[in-house]
């Protein structure tokens, strides 16, 4: 995978595909992997440009939380680096929240707006409290507790599926300090209902039928924010839909792509 510095940190990407190019940010506590099913079906006819988000996969953590912005910045250089002017952002659970984060920073940037499983509402104070526990939990024993706490919720066919398997591999590339940093940057995230009113599309929103963290009613606020976005529900999938259902999340998101 190439790599790109940024505030000395290196970050690792990767760069596949022709066409137009899209920009996938990945959920917690995951890394670019967990979008294969997508660029190995679409490369064809998209170029996607797949970041391990900071303290993910094979990129190094920084200091401090992981800021929503900071994902944002970070995206925006990798664009910069490859001469990317414009490109549809995309992002799942976090990745979601960092794509809005792109938005707020520079709009101009944004072809289209793909959020998948995600929501556009800060924590409230209980939430933030969870995300702080989980944050310490990470620090003082690894990994393990959070697969533990959240794979079940993640994948509806449970933790023992293929889908349930793949991803708690990609959670195991996840460090202690990255996962940390990034729940305490996600407690940090600002309400992001101000931003997708002003945005003009397009954009499409994904939701699983069984997501129970970020639910359909979260996936309909967002939509009706958006002019003109669209809303695909897609069965048999939980909070990541682009991996337990991929043939079904690729057919949406290459008619979504191919219409713009």
């Amino acid at each position: 995978m190439p790599t790109l510095t940024v505030d000395g940190i290196p970050l690792h990407y990767r760069d596949v595909g022709q066409g137009p190019a899209v920009l996938l940010l990945h959920a917690f506590p995951l890394h670019g992997g967990a979008f294969d099913a997508q660029v190995n079906a679409l490369s064809g006819r998209y170029r996607f440009i797949v970041p391990d988000i900071r303290g993910f996969g094979q990129s190094k953590p920084g200091e401090g939380p992981t800021l929503m912005s900071r994902i944002a910045e970070d995206a925006l250089s990798l664009l910069d680096a490859l001469n990317i002017d414009r490109a549809v952002v995309g992002g799942v659970s976090m990745g979601g929240y960092a794509a809005m984060a792109l938005l707020r920073e520079d709009a101009g940037r944004v072809a289209g707006l793909l959020l998948m499983d995600t929501q556009c509402t800060a924590d409230d104070d209980a939430g933030k409290a969870r995300r702080e526990a989980s944050a310490v939990e990470a620090l003082e024993k690894g990994v393990d507790p959070i697969i533990q706490a959240l794979l079940p919720k993640l994948v509806s066919a449970g933790p023992a599926s293929p889908a349930g398997r793949q991803v708690e591999a990609l959670m195991r590339a996840a460090s202690p300090v990255g996962i940390a940093a990034a729940q305490r940057g996600m407690a940090l995230r600002p309400d992001s209902k101000d931003i997708l009113a002003r945005y003009a599309g397009p954009a499409l929103v994904v939701v699983g039928e069984h997501d129970a963290i970020t639910p359909l009613e979260k996936a309909k606020q967002m939509v009706d924010l958006v002019t003109g976005a669209r809303l695909e529900v897609i069965p048999g999938a939980a909070h990541l839909a682009n991996q337990e259902q991929p043939e079904h999340v690729n057919a949406v998101l290459d008619s979504f792509l191919s219409s713009l």
